[in-house]
């Protein structure tokens, strides 16, 4: 493996402040023909990028989309400057171009979902940020990727700005523009590490299934999600705790707010532990707060009421469903895939230390535990191979760990129940450390 260049402690890396490309922010249909036309005629992957409102808006939308071919200006498209923007002709010919090129993006679950919405797919991807796990860097967030690869930093001052926001000021429209100003030399730098260390077809693996990426369905009891609800031990409480959750909900995707900009979780914690009888005693309570706590006083009231009022109270716990119980409960009540669990799991942390891999990318850990609870009856290295192969597990991984994991099972049967507590083989003395 070739390392990546350490700067010198002492030397601070020189900060790029702005983008080294012209920048043009699309505002409208004329000027995203223009663009679309720029990027049509250029060749190879084009960076991508886009900013959302997370934490102030309900929604996940795109407030702005970067792009950037090799050899081109930086665009910047707004989808919201006007309502035709995203519907318009232009954008169906942008949308077009963008399916059947390489998409360089970074942390690309992350933009997928807001690109798609708007009718952005792509032809191919290539993930800087996966790159970087794959390829063992120890830090693979954009900035930290750009000092170790790059030798110099980005500013970063706005990655929590509220994107929707109009009009954009100039600041944050350079802060966007620096994001994919450096993708292509990212890409450059990592792949070529990538290749020096046998992982590049892993990538493209992992590349490949990207494109068929769709975010976790939500669960139908999220407001279980509420801070400090395991606090909450009557049943009473649960259902003023849900009805509070609900109408936050409701309220939030119609004004399209985040939710705990609203009231935060601990206002419905604490409305639903002391239960307040009248409506003036729910605005007395100074620890309900949040902006929209008094403004949408009888919105919360109202949920209180039907909590009160409700005789259909959910269960202390919830319900029982398909999922693979909690696997911190196994060692009690399912000892034996416990033991099948930790031993495979000490291997693949041999493994991804080897391999200067992240044991999440080598092998999930909803997955490990899904073959460690359900092993396939035909428990060989192809049973073990096919099992993993339905459960979504990549080629590169299947060839590393089905094996591995058939022998940590083997071990599990007859070891001890702590796999720390086994001692190691002495090594051959003529065999190399």
């Amino acid at each position: 493996m070739t390392e990546s260049p350490v700067a010198p402690e002492s030397q601070e890396l020189p900060l790029l402040q702005n983008p080294r490309a012209n920048v043009h922010f699309i505002t409208n249909q004329n000027q995203l023909a223009d663009a679309v036309a720029t990027l049509a005629s250029s060749k190879g992957s084009i960076a991508i990028d886009a900013e959302r409102a997370s934490g102030f808006k309900y929604s996940q939308r795109a407030y702005l989309v970067q792009l950037r071919a090799a050899d081109t200006d930086i665009f910047l498209i707004d989808p919201v400057a006007t309502t035709e923007t995203v519907s318009s002709k232009e954008f169906a010919d942008l949308a077009s171009l963008m399916k059947d090129r390489e998409w360089i993006l970074h942390a690309a679950t992350q933009d997928l979902p807001c690109l798609n919405e708007v009718g952005l797919y792509p032809g191919a991807i290539f993930d800087t940020e996966l790159a970087g796990r794959l390829a063992g860097q120890p830090r693979v967030g954009l900035g930290a990727l750009t000092e170790s690869l790059l030798q110099f930093r980005l500013a970063k001052e706005h990655s929590a700005a509220d994107w929707s926001t109009r009009p954009l000021p100039d600041a944050w429209l350079n802060y966007a523009a620096l994001d994919v100003d450096v993708l292509h030399e990212l890409k450059t730098e990592v792949e070529a590490i990538l290749s020096q260390q046998g992982k590049l077809e892993w990538a493209k693996q992992e590349f490949d299934a990207l494109l068929s990426f769709r975010p976790k369905p939500q669960k139908l009891d999220r407001w279980r999600g509420i801070t400090g609800l395991h606090k909450v031990q009557d049943r009473s409480s649960l259902e003023i705790a849900r009805q509070l959750w609900l109408s936050r909900e409701a309220l939030a995707q119609k004004m399209d707010v985040a939710p705990g900009r609203l009231i935060p979780d601990s206002s419905i914690l604490v409305a639903a532990t002391e239960k307040p009888k009248t409506r003036p005693e729910l605005a007395a309570m100074k620890s309900f707060s949040g902006r929209a706590s008094r403004s949408y006083l009888d919105t919360w009231w109202e949920a209180i009421q039907s909590a009160l009022k409700s005789t259909d109270l959910p269960a202390l716990k919830p319900e029982k469903t398909d999922a693979l119980p909690n696997h911190r409960n196994w060692i009690n009540k399912f000892p034996e895939a416990d033991r099948r669990l930790k031993y495979a799991k000490a291997s693949l942390v041999e493994l991804s230390e080897k391999k200067l891999v992240p044991l999440e990318n080598l092998l999930t850990p909803e997955l490990l535990r899904q073959v460690s609870f359900s092993p396939p009856e035909n428990l060989t290295v192809q049973g073990l191979s096919e099992k993993l192969k339905h459960l979504g597990a990549r080629q590169w991984q299947v060839e590393l760990t089905a094996g591995l994991i058939l022998e940590a099972f083997s071990l599990a049967e007859t070891a001890p129940a702590d796999p720390s507590t086994v001692n190691p083989p002495e090594p051959d003395e003529h065999e190399e450390l």
